[in-house]
């Protein structure tokens, strides 16, 4: 008998759709290695690779069959993809055109030898990040640099603005996966982008009011208000925004700050400084790398109060997603001050979601754990925390939430979640 390997859906999917696999042909009870690759737009090679037995039937399905080593063990239907990791240090796996799919190559090898086995049977398989009818659209319009990606159909849509980290750019990935799922969502670039301002030294909310307001006015956006959804200084943006700007109905904090971050920011006639850094208290690992987790000042003391982010102000709903090992900063702290902050000031408690062991870049689902990579900011490997499973399990976990809460607060028909480990 030949050796095949099935996967479901074949051929292609979408990156954030769970995918099956299995193997038959094969002898009964027979070992054998699988092994998955994908190469990123810059070269660097992501792989995993995982032990498994056959059946008495000669049948494998990662569904019911536990791994017994290699990247990672137990019952993880995903874990060939989840547990990439890259053959570069301090790599993290970035999609830079949502246009282009990543290509994963699926081997099956004889034997628990990852590098010397016979190779039985090998399958390539597309993971696209827009599903089939989602629309691209560049835009440049008064000082803004974004682009909005429109579901199949027309609408009008709910509306989210999308923002991402201290890694400056235009990073489209998120939104087009989220735009496949019935929303209109605008990645939107604030820095190192295109015309705009090369650094953060400088923030105005006003170039996110003109944002908010493009998309609010879009046909195809239905409001009265929008969604936000940051990660990281894309975060506090965020919550910036829902603090001063009008039009803003939920917005989702992942690993967010309580306080302005790595840079001034100014609107109309109000300021709020950066947090300050002190970076003394940089620890170093024993692996090496830089551990920031209490570089910053504690925004509660001092003038450092000047920074925290007038939150009271919002009347946004809130949903905040914590890893609880983030090692960037203290976001477990950071959500729960902001939570005592406005339900003092009479505002409703926002949802928090904490997940144990996962790190900073809590990520759409599938995308490999990064437990250490470059701080833009800081120009120096930085730790990142988590651990590869749980980190796993929290970005499935988190995506379905923050769909449910902006379907729930934007109204809209929810469509059907799939993803899963």
């Amino acid at each position: 008998m030949t050796a095949t390997l099935i996967l479901e859906p074949a051929g292609h999917s979408c990156w954030d759709e769970p995918l099956s696999i299995s193997v038959r042909g094969l002898a009964s009870e027979q070992p054998v290695t699988l092994r998955a690759a994908l190469r990123d737009e810059k070269g660097a090679l992501f792989r995993a690779h995982a032990r498994y037995r056959a059946d008495p039937h000669g049948e494998l399905d990662l569904a019911h069959a536990p791994a017994l080593g290699g990247s990672f063990a137990g019952l993880e239907p995903m874990g060939l993809l989840w547990a990439m990791e890259p053959d570069r240090p301090f790599w993290r796996l970035i999609k830079r055109d949502v246009q282009t799919p990543f290509v994963v190559e699926l081997e099956v090898l004889d034997g628990h030898e990852p590098d010397d086995g016979r190779l039985l049977a090998r399958a390539v398989h597309e993971r696209h990040f827009m599903a089939p009818g989602v629309r691209r659209v560049p835009v440049r319009e008064g000082r803004v640099r974004a682009t909005l990606f429109l579901p199949p159909g027309n609408g009008p849509f709910p509306g989210i603005i999308d923002i991402f980290g201290v890694g400056g750019g235009l990073l489209e990935y998120r939104a087009s996966l989220l735009a496949g799922k019935g929303f209109a969502v605008m990645a939107l670039a604030y820095y190192n982008y295109d015309d705009l301002p090369k650094s953060m030294h400088t923030i105005h909310p006003e170039y996110f009011e003109e944002a908010v307001n493009y998309l609010l006015s879009h046909p195809q956006v239905k409001g009265p208000g929008i969604g936000l959804l940051g990660i990281s200084k894309g975060a506090d943006l965020c919550l910036s925004m829902a603090s001063f700007l009008k039009g803003i109905t939920a917005a989702v904090i992942i690993n967010g700050s309580m306080a302005n971050v790595a840079g001034t920011l100014h609107y109309k006639d109000e300021t709020l400084p950066p947090l300050s850094i002190n970076m003394n208290r940089i620890r170093v690992t024993k692996d090496g790398l830089r551990d920031i987790f209490e570089a910053l000042n504690c925004p509660l003391e001092g003038p450092d109060q000047k920074s925290i982010i007038p939150v009271e102000r919002s009347d946004s709903t809130f949903l905040f997603l914590v890893g609880q090992d983030d090692r960037n900063w203290k976001s477990e702290f950071y959500a729960n001050e902001i939570s005592k902050r406005l339900q003092a000031h009479g505002k409703e408690k926002p949802q928090i979601i904490y997940y144990p062991e996962a790190g900073h870049y809590i990520e759409p689902p599938y995308f490999p754990w990064c437990k250490a990579s470059l701080h833009a900011n800081l120009n120096m490997p930085v730790l990142f925390g988590g651990e590869p499973r749980a980190h796993a399990m929290a970005q499935v976990d988190a995506w379905q939430h923050l769909q449910t809460f902006f379907h729930k607060h934007l109204g809209s028909e929810a469509r059907k979640i799939s993803a899963k480990l």
